[in-house]
C-alpha cells in the first residue's frame, strides 16, 4: 500500500496523533516484569466509581477478548471519557487542517530544514521499508517520524482498530453510552505543529534511533500492559524521556494535570465513569493516578 501518495494519509495520520506520544520515545533498558492486575484504576466516591482504564492505542488481533475485569468496568458505566473525539478527527475539515500543518509549503522541503546527516539517517531508513526519500521531502520531520512508526507497527501486525481507545469508543457509541472528550483534536494536533524547527528534528532523529529496536520495544509494552505492571511501564516512560524534558511535560506531565482536575469534576457526579487514556498517563510520579493519590483520593489497581 502506498501511504504516501493518496488521500488515506489524511484519515492515517489521525490514528498516528492519537498514540504517537506513547510508542515514539522508548528504549530497551526495563524493568523486570512482574504479574499485577489490569491495567485498569477505580476510585469510589460515595456518589460514583470512577475508573481509569490505561489503553494502548494500537495492539494485535489476538489481544481480544479483554479480561472480565475490564468489561465489568466498562458494563458498570454510564458515561465514557476519551482523550479526544474520534469523530472529530474523522471530520474532513480537521484532516486537511492537518496535513496543511504536516506539509512544507512551496519552496521549502525536508532536505532543506534538518542537517545533512539526518537526512541521511532518514533516507537510510526510508530505503529500508522499500520507499524513495523523494516521497518524504514535502514532509516536516515530525510527520515523516509518524509515518515511519506507523508502517513498523504495522508490519509487526499492530492496528490502531484493535486499540483499546478505538474498541471502547465504538462500543460506547453502540449502546448509547454518553461521551466525553478530556480534549480537543486540535489541541492534539498543535502539541506537533508547535515543535520548533530544532525540537523537530530532535523528535526525528530519536524516532530513527528507536526503530532500530521497535520489535522488542512492542512486545515489552504489550506484556506491560497486558500483567497491569506500572512499575515497568513507568520505568520504560522514565529512561525515554531521560533526554527530553520539555517533550515529557508537554505530552504527559502538563496534560496529567489538566486531566486529573476534569476527573475531579467527574467524581462530584452521580453516574458512574470510565475514563480510557493512554497506558503512559496513568504510571510514575506525575501520572494521574498519583495526583489524585495526592489530592485525597484512594486509587486502587483492580
Amino acid at each position: 500500500m502506498d501511504y504516501i501518495g493518496n488521500r488515506n494519509r489524511h484519515q492515517w495520520l489521525f490514528v498516528l496523533i492519537l498514540f504517537v506520544y506513547f510508542w515514539i520515545f522508548l528504549n530497551l533498558a526495563y524493568a523486570h516484569a512482574k504479574a499485577k492486575n489490569n491495567f485498569l484504576w477505580s476510585t469510589e466516591t460515595g456518589k460514583n466509581t470512577v475508573y481509569l482504564l490505561g489503553s494502548l492505542h494500537v495492539l494485535t488481533n489476538d489481544s481480544f477478548p479483554l479480561s472480565k475485569e475490564i468489561q465489568e468496568a466498562y458494563s458498570d458505566c454510564t458515561k465514557v471519557v476519551f482523550e479526544t473525539d474520534p469523530d472529530r478527527v474523522n471530520d474532513p475539515a480537521f484532516q486537511a487542517q492537518m496535513m496543511a500543518h504536516g506539509i512544507y509549503p512551496e519552496g521549502q522541503t525536508l532536505k532543506g530544514s534538518v542537517s545533512e546527516q539526518t537526512y541521511r539517517l532518514l533516507e537510510k531508513k526510508v530505503h529500508a521499508v522499500g520507499l524513495p526519500i523523494a516521497q518524504f521531502d514535502h514532509f516536516k520531520p515530525w510527520v515523516c517520524a509518524l509515518i515511519l512508526t506507523a508502517m513498523e507497527l504495522q508490519r509487526l501486525g499492530f492496528d490502531s482498530g484493535y486499540g483499546i481507545d478505538a474498541h471502547f469508543f465504538q462500543r460506547a457509541k453502540k449502546d448509547g453510552k454518553e461521551i466525553i472528550a478530556l480534549e480537543s483534536a486540535e489541541y492534539q494536533l498543535g502539541l506537533f505543529t508547535k515543535m520548533g524547527k530544532t525540537e523537530q528534528e530532535s523528535f526525528l532523529r530519536q524516532t530513527l534511533k528507536d526503530l532500530e529496536l521497535i520489535d522488542t520495544m512492542a512486545s515489552e509494552m504489550v506484556d506491560a500492559w497486558r500483567t497491569g505492571d506500572d512499575d515497568k511501564l513507568s520505568s520504560i516512560i522514565r529512561i525515554s524521556f531521560k533526554e527530553h524534558p520539555d517533550m515529557y511535560r508537554r505530552f504527559v506531565a502538563q496534560r496529567n494535570v489538566k486531566w486529573a482536575s476534569q476527573i475531579e469534576d467527574l467524581m462530584r457526579q452521580d453516574d458512574n465513569v470510565l475514563v480510557v487514556v493512554g497506558a503512559g498517563h496513568l504510571v510514575g510520579a506525575e501520572s494521574i493516578v498519583e495526583l489524585l493519590r495526592k489530592r485525597g483520593h484512594r486509587v486502587v489497581q483492580r
